[in-house]
C-alpha cells in the first residue's frame, strides 16, 4: 500500500514509519517539522514538509494514497490547560481542514492517533472503548472532537475510521524540546544523578506502552475498514513512583524527588482493556515495563542529553 503518515517525524510517528517500510509498503510522511527534525524521518521514506492545514501541501502528499495514518498535532496536557484556543485550531481545524483535503483526493480510509485523555477520569478499571467520553482536558477536548468529526465523515463521505486510543508510550526516540512525558524525564534526570520532578507524589496510576507495541497496531490495523475504536495499552496499570523505583534499579542507584505538587488535567487513575483489538488482529503487548526500561535507558546512555 503506499501509506501517508502526517507527522511522521514524530516520537511515535517514525517507529510507525519504520514499521510499515520494513513490511514492503510505500510510505510518504507530512510534517511541518514545528516538534523534530528531518534526519529522524527513515531515508526509505518520501518526505513532504508541509502542514495539515496547507490544503496544496496536504494534496501533493495524498495523492495515490491507499490509506492515511493521523498523528499530526499537539500532545501538550498542560500547555492545552493554558491555551485551549491553539489546540482546538490547531488539532480539530487543522484535522477537518486535511478531511477535506482527503476528500478532495477520494482519500477515504484513515487511522487516526487519539488518546485515553478521552475518557477523563474512569468510572470503571480497565477502561473499555463503550466507557464514556469525558475529557478533563482540552487536549482529551480536542481529540474527542476529531473522533466526532471522523464519525460523521464515515456516516456521510463513507470514510474507513480505524480510531487507536493510545495509553501512555514510551521508548527510545523521545526526543521532545522541551520534553514534558514522565518517563523520558525521569531516566535523563536520573543518568544525570538530577532531582526527578514528580507530580502527585508518583501516586497516579498509569499504562505504559512499549513503542514498539504501539506502533505495530497501526500496521495490525491496515486490513480493517469501517468505524471501530481500539484502546492500545497493556492492560496493566501502574504506579508511577514503581516506575521511578524500577528505573532505580536498572540503573543501580537512586536520586532526589521534586515534589511539584499537584497539577490541572491529570486523572488518579488509568489503564486499558485491549481485548477487542486481540480479537480483531490479534494484537497484544509483548515487551514488559523492565524491558522497556531497560531499553530506554540503553538508548538515551547513548545520547547527549
Amino acid at each position: 500500500m503506499r501509506i501517508l503518515v502526517t507527522g511522521g517525524a514524530g516520537f511515535i510517528g517514525l517507529h510507525v514509519v519504520k514499521i510499515l517500510l520494513d513490511q514492503g509498503h510505500k510510505v510518504v510522511v507530512l510534517d511541518n517539522l514545528s516538534s523534530s527534525k528531518k534526519e529522524t524521518v527513515d531515508k526509505r521514506a518520501e518526505l513532504i514538509v508541509g502542514d495539515i492545514k496547507d490544503t496544496v501541501q496536504s494534496r501533493k502528499a495524498l495523492k495515490g494514497a491507499d490509506a492515511v495514518i493521523h498523528m499530526a498535532g499537539l500532545i501538550i496536557v498542560p500547555e492545552s490547560v493554558r491555551d485551549p484556543i491553539k489546540y482546538c485550531e490547531n488539532n480539530v481545524i487543522g484535522t477537518v481542514s486535511f478531511l477535506e483535503s482527503m476528500r478532495a483526493e477520494n482519500v477515504k480510509k484513515i487511522i487516526f492517533s487519539s488518546s485515553a485523555c478521552v475518557y477523563g477520569d474512569p468510572q470503571k478499571l480497565p477502561i473499555k472503548e463503550d466507557a464514556p467520553v469525558n475529557p478533563d482536558n482540552p487536549y482529551g477536548a480536542s481529540k474527542a472532537s476529531i473522533e466526532a468529526f471522523l464519525q460523521s465523515y464515515h456516516a456521510v463521505f463513507g470514510f474507513d475510521v480505524i480510531i487507536l486510543r493510545y495509553f501512555n508510550p514510551y521508548g527510545p526516540g523521545e526526543l521532545h524540546d522541551p520534553e514534558t512525558h514522565a518517563i523520558p524525564n525521569f531516566i535523563k534526570a536520573t543518568l544525570a544523578k538530577k532531582p526527578i520532578p514528580l507530580y502527585w507524589k508518583g501516586e497516579q496510576i498509569r499504562d505504559f506502552i512499549y513503542i514498539e507495541d504501539l506502533a505495530r497496531a497501526h500496521a495490525d490495523v491496515l486490513s480493517l475498514s469501517g468505524f471501530e475504536i481500539y484502546n492500545i495499552g497493556t492492560e496493566k496499570g501502574v504506579k508511577v513512583k514503581d516506575v521511578i523505583d524500577e528505573i532505580f534499579k536498572i540503573a543501580g542507584y537512586k536520586v532526589a524527588i521534586d515534589d511539584l505538587g499537584e497539577r490541572a488535567g491529570d486523572v488518579p487513575a488509568n489503564f486499558a482493556s485491549s481485548e477487542k483489538l486481540k480479537k480483531a488482529v490479534g494484537w497484544g503487548a509483548k515487551v514488559g515495563l523492565r524491558e522497556g526500561l531497560k531499553r530506554t535507558i540503553d538508548y538515551y546512555k547513548n545520547i547527549r542529553i
